[in-house]
């Protein structure tokens, strides 16, 4: 089996988000199960670590932000101009790869498969319909014509549709500027032989922003490492950390990880832990973001500064640190895809408060591993706060519960059999 993994971003090449983060983990775990791993992504960032990974080729191309866009990747602007000619370029090149018959599958993450779904949209000559043979004939002047492969396309979070909605956070201006990458990943939905939802949660909204129908779909979840979890725990300095913070006799750590943008509901949190002052607890933010000077503004106007700790982001090991360090996960999002976060946490047996939104229902699960509530209402998370650290509540218990959910349904020893079953199925034309 030949895979090429697209993707705009890979950890360690291009940072610790939960992009970059799936992408590596992906790539190893594939190659570590005899694939023939091919990653097309961008260049690397300056002085990032090498990626040297047996059974993995590793192609990049330049990622050219457009004047004004602001950081590559992470601004509406960037992501519905320069994102999208990436794409077109990346999906290219995956095409001159099937053109060379190096690879049997492409599986694309979010509009870095743009170009090649543009491939296989114009090549497509007959009606479309399920288990519709997807080796299409190209050619060109000056070209000899070339099959292309199954396209597997995993349109991830669907952040262009859900977080720009003003139910969750969004503006008018924002909903606009993703016009451009929501067209794109239809297209590429429209193209691909078989597209994932990352949650059986996530099913009908793949359906409906995609007009996906459910026969091309697949249902494979996002999965981590719980072995590097593990490891990452053993070198923990979790005491140090929690005397760091000054916590007193009884105090519980809430944690909460993420990048600080508005649709992430921390304003939510904080006016929950408002109503909730009277518990004995210490809040830990970790991530940076464009929402944080706001955020610590209004801590400090609601007088929570000395409970609340904005640590910005960390590194990898001293993410994990504060994994073990704290006592109880929290995730208020407005809107979500799968929360690779929360994941995270629960191996770290941490109980989980979280917003009953995107692929978040999937993991928590109520009374067993933690509490859902509704996005965007502070009432209902500050009982469910009260909830968690009232005497009777044996969190141990509900965090050991929710790590036994991630050993069953997400790790990779899981996840990377399904995903080599659908792309086993597309090279007999079945999805």
């Amino acid at each position: 089996m030949r895979v090429a993994v697209l993707s705009r971003a890979v950890f360690p090449l291009h940072g610790h988000g939960g992009l970059e983060r799936h992408t590596g983990d992906l790539v190893r775990h594939l190659a570590a199960r005899g694939v023939a791993v091919t990653l097309l992504t961008r260049e690397p960032v300056r002085g990032a670590p090498s990626f040297d990974v047996a059974g993995v080729t590793l192609l990049t191309i330049p990622y050219r932000s457009f004047p004004l866009a602001g950081r590559r990747g992470t601004t509406v602007l960037d992501r519905s101009t320069a994102y999208l000619w990436f794409g077109r370029r990346l999906g290219r090149l995956a095409a001159d790869l099937a053109r060379q018959d190096r690879i049997d599958i492409v599986y694309g993450l979010g509009a870095a498969a743009l170009g090649y779904a543009t491939a296989l949209l114009k090549g497509e000559g007959a009606e479309r319909g399920v288990g519709a043979p997807r080796a299409t004939e190209l050619g060109g002047v000056g070209s000899p014509p070339f099959k292309l492969v199954p396209l597997v396309f995993n349109p991830q979070g669907l952040e262009e549709f859900g977080g720009a909605d003003l139910r969750f956070g969004g503006s008018p201006l924002k909903r606009i500027g993703y016009l451009p990458l929501r067209h794109a990943v239809r297209a590429c939905a429209r193209a691909a032989d078989c597209v994932i939802a990352t949650d059986r949660s996530l099913e009908a909204v793949v359906e409906r922003h995609l007009g996906v129908p459910s026969s091309r779909t697949r249902t494979i979840p996002n999965a981590i490492d719980v072995a590097a979890c593990d490891r990452r725990a053993g070198a923990r300095d979790a005491a140090g950390l929690k005397r760091d913070l000054g916590t007193r006799t009884g105090e519980r750590v809430l944690l909460s990880v993420g990048r600080l943008e508005r649709n992430k509901g921390l304003h939510v949190l904080i006016d929950a832990l408002k109503a909730a002052r009277d518990l004995g607890w210490r809040w830990v933010v970790v991530g940076d973001g464009p929402h944080g000077p706001r955020l610590r503004a209004v801590t400090r106007a609601a007088g929570l500064g000395d409970r609340i700790t904005f640590v910005g982001r960390v590194d990898d090991e001293r993410l994990h640190e504060w994994y073990e360090a704290a006592d109880l996960f929290v995730h208020p999002t407005l809107y979500e895809g799968s929360s690779l976060v929360t994941l995270e946490a629960m191996a770290h047996r941490l109980p989980v408060i979280a917003s009953d939104a995107g692929g978040l229902p999937d993991k928590v699960r109520p009374g067993v591993n933690g509490w859902l509530v509704p996005p965007g209402d502070p009432a209902p998370l500050a009982d469910a706060i009260r909830h968690a650290l009232s005497p009777q509540q044996d969190l141990a218990s509900m965090g050991r519960a929710g790590r036994a959910i991630v050993e069953r349904e997400f790790t990779w020893d899981v996840v990377i059999p399904r995903m080599m079953g659908v792309f086993s199925a597309l090279r007999h034309k079945r999805c």
